[in-house]
């Protein structure tokens, strides 16, 4: 289809283009070849670069100094950024990893860290395949057919984050609620309401959840990873209300959205591509590559936002201080210069330089424990899967964030479990 340059980044700050990923992956190519740094000025949004080659992203990432996350991390419209700037100042906004730099970042980071490193991820395992085998059973339950995004996808990963704060699980269906109001604030089906309003009562919502939390787990504490942020001192004061309810937010939300929304996609990718899964099915120390590829091919999150904290120049257009740049993940994970074929979804890919995780100091906390959860659904699920099709057609979430398939309703047959 024809497309103007200034149509294709204006589609950056329209969710329902991340609907129509056919469309979507052809204005982020027109961008790569003729406009790699772009001018974006869309209506309702203040102006941003969009950046689309996956070196330029990477140049991005490895200078955090220069490219800072506040005040702008994410791509919101002007309305709701001038409601946040003003919570802000309130000292009641939402302030998560995603919003500091250093040296704040890598001092909150810390918090968290241990229990998503190698041991904590070996001593959460068996949790992880007992819930995969909870899941690929109910699917049997089904009777053979389902809405795998909605009754699989959004489960599964819900149930192991949720476990690993060490919530209870009448919860997790109000923490599914609030988190997909969160991510799906511009789709008609998931969001709360259409005004910054509505979408900020929806933090306040996480907040009130949390605080409570947090002090319960500081009368009482326990061994979970809720109790340790909640005890967590910094300098030797413990983190506001504020700081611990954010990073339970992104905890809670970022740890379950990202990966909900690869498991639906990595199953559609299978469907889709059949010689691939017999390819998997028939050597299934695959698994670890294809795992990545789901990734790469979904890319969960669409962007992040970083804001000059200088005069620079990227790809040879002059940036301002002050001025910000959106990072185009999906359009990374399909750059040309570093990916061969990278339409074609390919599960033995290796190299597999993708960027869903993001790079450098802002990497993904939750990485390992994304990747552990997609291997033991897929090691569960693979060898009994007899057949699967598609039982109608697909629908993805509008979102310029978070996000990726919500319904894929599905046909399959099971083998019983051993």
């Amino acid at each position: 289809m024809n497309m103007t340059i200034e149509q294709a980044g204006r589609m950056l700050a329209d969710a329902v283009s991340y609907t129509d990923e056919r469309r979507l992956h052809d204005a982020l190519t027109l961008l790569r070849r003729q406009a790699p740094v772009h001018l974006v000025q869309a209506p309702e949004y203040d102006p941003f670069y969009a950046v689309t080659r996956h070196a330029d992203i990477m140049a991005i990432e490895r200078d955090h100094t220069l490219w800072l996350n506040e005040p702008r991390p994410i791509l919101g419209k002007a309305a709701f950024e001038k409601l946040a700037r003003e919570q802000a100042a309130q000292g009641i906004a939402l302030k998560t990893l995603v919003h500091m730099d250093d040296p704040q970042h890598r001092v909150i980071r810390a918090i968290g860290a241990d229990w998503f490193r190698p041991k904590a991820m070996r001593d959460l395992e068996g949790r992880v395949q007992e819930l995969a085998r909870r899941y690929v059973d109910r699917m049997a339950e089904f009777g053979g057919e389902c809405d795998f995004a909605t009754q699989v996808a959004v489960h599964y990963p819900l149930y192991v984050i949720l476990s690993l704060l060490g919530l209870p699980e009448s919860d997790f269906p109000r923490m599914l609620k609030l988190t997909q109001e969160l991510f799906g604030g511009a789709d008609a089906e998931t969001r709360r309401g259409e005004s910054a309003e509505d979408q900020f009562a929806v933090l306040l919502d996480f907040f009130a959840y949390f605080q409570d939390l947090t002090a319960a787990r500081r009368a009482h504490p326990t061994e979970d990873l809720a109790s340790a942020i909640a005890n967590a001192r910094v300098d030797g004061e413990p983190l506001s209300d504020i700081d611990t309810a954010s990073y339970y937010v992104i905890i809670a939300s970022a740890g379950h959205d990202t990966t909900s929304s690869t498991v639906a996609g990595g199953l559609h990718a299978l469907i889709e591509h059949p010689a691939q899964l017999a390819r998997l099915r028939e050597d299934p120390g695959l698994l670890p590559l294809a795992v990545d590829e789901m990734i790469r091919w979904v890319t969960p999150v669409k962007e992040f936002m970083r804001t000059a904290s200088a005069d620079t120049i990227l790809h040879d257009v002059p940036i301002k201080k002050g001025e910000s740049v959106l990072l185009s993940y999906p359009s990374a994970n399909r750059d040309e210069e570093v990916f061969t074929d990278p339409f074609a979804f390919d599960i033995g890919r290796d190299p597999n330089r993708h960027l869903a995780f993001g790079f450098g100091v802002h990497y993904c906390l939750g990485a390992a424990l994304a990747k552990m959860e997609l291997k033991a659904l897929f090691a569960e699920l693979l060898p009994r899967l007899e057949s699967v099709e598609l039982a109608g057609e697909p629908e993805w979430t509008a979102t310029t964030f978070v996000g990726g398939i919500k319904h894929l309703p599905i046909r399959y047959k099971l083998r019983p479990s051993a």
